[in-house]
């Protein structure tokens, strides 16, 4: 079954003219209903506030772990302690990537950082990713291979 769209537009150049132009929209082109599109974009939309959630409470306790080693905290204190331990398995694949600086009692772990850096280009890389199963319409389509 064909669906048809009719545009009605005015000549500028010819007054009091109007001309009808009938568009035809191939069986081929499929569009889902709209509010399965919407559910779909929601759906999406909410699991880039996931994913951003995610990265944001790991870069903060990455953020903790790494002030507390630099400004040569207390180890043994009890909220130290759940920071090292819950960021433990966070930058244990980076150790040894860069040698750590210390002096005195501060330590700057390199490592640290290059776990921030690196969970934050996977969270961008998944968000990316989402983008190939987003719903586009065939307007968006054409208005982004036209205009790369």
């Amino acid at each position: 079954m064909e669906q048809t769209q009719e545009v009605t537009t005015t000549e500028t150049h010819k007054p009091n003219v109007v001309t009808t132009v009938k568009t035809v929209i191939p069986p081929s082109v499929k569009t889902e209903h709209p509010q399965k599109v919407f559910e779909k974009k929601k759906a999406i939309l909410r699991s880039y506030q996931v994913i951003w959630y995610i990265l944001i409470f790991v870069e903060i306790l990455l953020g903790f772990r790494m002030t507390f080693k630099a400004i040569g905290a207390n180890p043994f204190s009890g909220f130290v302690s759940l920071i090292n331990a819950i960021t433990d398995p966070l930058a244990q694949p980076f150790s040894g990537i860069v040698r750590p600086y210390i002096s005195g009692s501060s330590v700057i772990e390199w490592s640290t950082i290059v776990a921030a850096i690196v969970y934050l280009l996977i969270a961008f890389g998944l968000v990316n990713l989402f983008q190939f199963i987003k719903p586009i319409t065939p307007e968006e389509v054409e208005q982004t291979v036209d205009n790369p």
